[in-house]
């Protein structure tokens, strides 16, 4: 289906369904499922449910295998909402596996394992009529009695079912299909926060309030923090950014590599559980259960977040609150959940095909708005591929004034069909960065025509290419002054061989003057070059000049993962770091250990690039010669938010001064560093008495090194 059709389609949708249902011969618009059938209406049911599943089976594979959703969740439930309709009126049409699937993240990528207990999804309201529903349904389900309910944020994320042992965590498995999904224990291993061993009792210190076995079901989700952290130094390299922090984490979450997982900061709230052994070990309400979690050391939604209700009112007063609080957390969430509060009646209830009967999202809307695409332009990345983007009209969403989106590609432009002078609606919910989400073709002008990707990068004129199975679609010229100016942006970066004062301007500069024409190039640079980009005087060029000087000798990952190589990031390039020691070594790799190195060093442009930075004195530091340093043999657990050093940042300047960061507090654990924030680590290391240091703490022993004995 067209997107270009997205807004019209969803006014068709009602009327197609209805249309069917008040055919003759039909349902009509009041009749109960199993009505006779015309040879007309039974047609046009059987067309617009095919295409209903077809359309929800590729949205599927974008949202939960591809973490890329091109809609969002309200117009991906409306179209479940007129297939079950559609099913309900015409039982001859019902297929169970589309319209009561609850979707199927599993990738294939990784073994799968079967939840003990189904995990389900949650049905979904979206007005204060749906929500009275959902309760006047559970007054009668319960005889009459108002029931009490919790009311907690719908955390923004993946879910997760993670199992314990006798307190020991043993597995980490997604929903997938409900019924078994993706085994990620290696990924969810790395999650700062995440005990691995819980509490052997529950606040109070009652005993035996360890299960021998707990499915505990959660949410994985990334902060608003960690995802801008990312995404600027995404943007700052040219690569493409990540929508929201959902796609981020999901995205995250399915790599292969536990340790390029670790690289990105990852964080898990517990909400419930699935199977139990014993079946008594729990508490008797949702709130004691999450007191129960809190008790064990596990991250659940603090007391602060949730509210409880007893009447109509009180619950819609509490969805209303968590609306409003919703811009001062620092997590997404996109909507309420609203459960009963007690876990008898929970049971008492059970559930349908999909979801609980005794809980319910209410989802928020989104933030939307209109306005008009003034242009569509290119951008050229680092590795060459071109992102267009529009550049509209500007216009207030959300609290900020958006006048600028990305359009992804050339196939999402042509899906779209959208074109200069259309008006569009963008939305902003859990989504940071704005999405266009459809075209009023309505206000189309007259004489549009589609937009023609260019057949030449916009930057160098050179013919573009497209791989075959890619959708990128690139610039082969690895000379093209865009993509130059962004991967020396990249080198420069605090992740990659940190050279300080050498911003995106002066590398503009330089680059135009034609000072720079390779990454070698920097290591020319002389005080001339530097005071005719007119950015400052022979102060600040002398300081440039020497953070240049020192980069010469950054540490071996960082001088990898600057050098941009496919597929290696911040965690591909300490592994590198680690297996070959040398960067000779790495440029000699064979292609039986490491095709994709072996091919990047095959390039006989790489190959020269490496052998013009030695000539100029360019010997990044090896592992070992790192672990010399003077905080070597120490070890260190990182736990909340420091004021300004990320923990990537703060783990790579330990390791550079020879320490080691662990995830754990225990008898080897020589210090914890303590930000905002901190998780259950920092009462752990008092109670042991390790020493606890902030930020400042930290940094001046990196500077000055331990104490003396």
């Amino acid at each position: 289906m067209s997107s270009s059709l997205l807004l019209p389609l969803r006014t068709c949708v009602v009327f197609t369904c209805a249309a069917i249902l008040s055919s003759p011969g039909g349902a009509g618009g009041e009749s109960a499922p199993g009505a006779v059938l015309t040879t007309s209406s039974a047609a046009q049911a059987q067309t617009r449910a095919t295409a209903l599943r077809q359309e929800i089976a590729r949205h599927d594979e974008l949202y939960f295998r591809r973490a890329a959703p091109e809609i969002s969740d309200a117009e991906y439930d409306r179209l479940k909402q007129e297939l079950r309709r559609l099913e309900a009126a015409f039982p001859e049409l019902a297929d169970d596996a589309s319209s009561a699937a609850v979707g199927d993240d599993r990738t294939g990528a990784f073994p799968t394992q079967r939840h003990r207990e189904p995990m389900l999804s949650l049905d979904k309201a979206y007005s204060a009529d749906e929500l009275r529903a959902f309760h006047e349904r559970l007054v009668k389900s319960l005889g009459g009695e108002t029931p009490a309910y919790v009311i907690e944020p719908k955390f923004d994320g993946l879910a997760i079912s993670v199992t314990y042992e006798h307190g020991r965590l043993i597995r980490a498995v997604t929903r997938g299909n409900g019924v078994e999904g993706d085994d990620v224990t290696a990924n969810v291993r790395t999650i700062v926060g995440l005990p691995h061993q819980l509490r052997p009792q529950a606040s109070g210190g009652t005993p035996g309030a360890m299960p021998a076995l707990i499915e505990l079901r959660g949410e994985i989700y990334v902060s608003f923090a960690e995802f801008s952290r990312i995404n600027a130094e995404r943007d700052a390299a040219g690569e493409p950014l990540f929508a929201n922090p959902r796609n981020l984490a999901a995205g995250t979450l399915k790599q292969r590599d536990p340790r390029a997982v670790a690289t990105r900061r990852l964080e898990i709230v517990f909400y419930g559980c699935g199977a139990v052994e014993p079946a008594d070990a729990l508490p008797a309400t949702q709130q004691a259960l999450q007191e129960r979690i809190a008790a064990w050391g596990l991250p659940g939604v603090p007391r602060r977040w949730s509210r409880r209700a007893v009447s109509l009112d009180e619950l819609s007063a509490a969805v209303q609150a968590v609306q409003q609080a919703r811009r001062a957390l620092p997590f997404p969430i996109d909507g309420a959940v609203v459960k009963l509060d007690s876990l008898a009646a929970q049971r008492a209830l059970g559930a349908a095909r999909t979801a609980p009967r005794w809980a319910l999202a209410y989802k928020f809307t989104a933030d939307r708005a209109e306005t008009q695409v003034v242009a569509i332009e290119l951008q050229v990345g680092r590795t060459g591929v071109i992102t267009p983007v529009a550049r509209l009209a500007p216009v207030e969403l959300g609290g900020s004034t958006i006048s600028r989106a990305t359009l992804h590609n050339a196939a999402e432009i042509a899906r779209r069909d959208i074109r200069v002078g259309d008006t569009v609606a963008i939305e902003k919910a859990g989504e940071i960065i704005p999405s266009i989400v459809g075209v009023n073709l309505a206000c189309r002008p007259d004489g549009s025509a589609p937009f023609t990707f260019p057949s030449a990068c916009p930057e160098c004129a050179t013919p573009l290419r497209r791989s075959a199975g890619e959708v990128a679609i690139r610039c082969p010229n690895s000379a093209c002054p865009a993509q130059l100016q962004r991967r020396l942006a990249h080198f420069a970066s605090r992740e990659c061989v940190d050279i300080k004062g050498l911003g995106t301007a002066t590398i503009d500069a330089l680059v135009t003057s034609g000072q720079l024409r390779s990454l070698a190039d920097l290591y020319r640079l002389r005080r001339d070059d530097l005071l005719a980009t007119g950015r400052g005087g022979e102060k600040t060029a002398d300081a440039l000049l020497a953070a240049i000087d020192a980069s010469r000798h950054a540490e071996l990952w960082r001088f990898i993962h600057g050098l941009g190589i496919p597929g290696v990031g911040a965690a591909g390039a300490q592994a590198l770091a680690k297996r070959y020691a040398t960067l000779d070594a790495l440029v000699s790799a064979s292609p039986q250990n490491d095709a994709e190195i072996a091919a990047y060093f095959a390039e006989p442009a790489n190959r020269a690039l490496i052998a013009d930075l030695a000539a100029l004195g360019v010997q990044p530091r090896t592992p070992e010669t790192v672990t010399r340093g003077h905080l070597a043999g120490r070890t260190f657990v990182l736990t909340g938010t420091l004021p300004s050093l990320t923990r990537t940042e703060a783990t790579a300047r330990i390791e550079a001064a020879g320490g080691q960061v662990s995830g754990r507090v225990n008898e080897r654990t020589d210090y914890v560093v303590v930000g905002a924030e901190p998780g259950a680590k920092r009462q752990q290391a008092v109670k042991a008495g390790i020493p606890i240091l902030d930020e400042a703490g930290l940094l001046r022993l990196l500077e000055d090194g331990p104490p003396e004995p």
